[in-house]
């Protein structure tokens, strides 16, 4: 298929004949700018074709393709969280026609029950963000007084633990995305604000690569402002023992106008973190990797400690009860602070 790669209404790359030309290099997506493979920038974007109720989805809007690039193809490749889409050559499509402004799937998206595939199945909308909305658990985005907010599944503890490190991390000055329980389920903030900026997934630039020196010396010279950010998020991790941080799952924000880089995007997405996976064995964090491997990158450059937030018991003692959920207090506080006291 030939076709423009769009920045809002501004064609910024070509793929025409099979042949990739970059238009515009400051607003162009930097994953295209590094790499040019516009069939694999596609399948990023693409729904989890694991998740159960992402067959579902394909089903309900009737897809005569279910492959990754067929399925983002079929909403122009358009996401909430950057204004990146693809127009057709010859087209006459602007980004005001393609960008979503529904919620229709969302239910069916979420839950996947049969009253909302049924529901689903006689809409007459086709138009939908789930088809681009990426990641392993089963979510959502719903439209709420103008607002988008993504809802994720999740249990007692994955609630907590998510809503617990979003506000820790408020309390310690920290970037974070808002988040707020729901019926089964975890909600967030867009906090790109429907795209008024532009996240680029750090997979852009690391590929897979999340090793912490690795993605330092990357950010150094591509967005500095990012770097007291990034080293304060895998503060973060270390201290809740984090172990999902990938270059999905962070990432950093550009000015959709000039393509400048702002700086790392809000802390989000911690929901295998902490007690998500049950309460530890033990909170006296020996031989801890998290630890580690955050220590070797503050011994590696010495300059980053000062960018370590100050942690007090009292910190994460208020910031349980500010959550409001039951958890084991004393627990958490050991394993955190067991954590806290080995960073050097």
């Amino acid at each position: 298929m030939d076709m423009y790669i769009m920045s809002g209404n501004k064609a910024v790359a070509k793929y025409i004949d099979g042949r990739f030309e970059i238009l515009d290099k400051s607003l162009c997506p930097l994953y295209l700018l590094n790499t040019g493979n516009v069939e694999h920038w596609l399948e990023m974007r693409a729904i989890d074709c694991h998740r159960a109720n992402s067959r579902l989805l394909k089903k309900a809007l009737r897809l005569k393709e279910y492959d990754d690039i067929n399925t983002v193809l079929s909403v122009n490749a358009v996401t909430i969280t950057d204004n990146y889409w693809i127009k057709p050559e010859n087209s006459s499509l602007t980004y005001e026609d393609v960008r979503f402004d529904n919620d229709s799937f969302s239910n069916l998206a979420l839950t996947g029950n049969y009253s909302n595939f049924n529901r689903a199945m006689n809409s007459r909308q086709s138009k939908t963000p789930e088809l681009t909305n990426t990641g392993s658990f089963e979510k959502c985005w719903k439209l709420i007084n103008g607002e988008w907010w993504m809802y994720k599944r999740a249990d007692h503890n994955q609630q907590f633990t998510e809503i617990f490190i979003s506000r820790l991390s408020a309390r310690l000055g920290m970037k974070t995305a808002v988040y707020e329980r729901g019926e089964k389920c975890v909600k967030t903030k867009d906090f790109t604000r429907n795209a008024s900026v532009n996240f680029e997934p750090a997979y852009s630039f690391m590929n897979d690569n999340d090793d912490y020196r690795a993605v330092y010396e990357k950010l150094k010279p591509l967005a500095p402002k990012a770097v007291p950010d990034y080293v304060k998020m895998i503060f973060m991790d270390t201290v809740t023992a984090n172990p999902d941080r990938h270059t999905f799952n962070f990432g950093i924000l550009r000015d959709i106008k000039n393509g400048s880089v702002i700086g790392l995007a809000p802390n989000f997405d911690n929901n295998m973190a902490l007690i998500s996976n049950g309460y530890p064995s033990s909170t006296a964090r020996k031989n801890d990797a998290f630890v580690r491997l955050f220590n070797e990158l503050t011994a590696y450059d010495a300059s980053l400690k000062k960018y370590i937030p100050k942690l007090t018991e009292e910190d994460i003692i208020k910031t349980i009860a500010d959550v409001g959920m039951r958890v084991r207090t004393d627990t958490v506080v050991e394993f955190i602070m067991n954590g806290y006291r080995q960073i050097v």
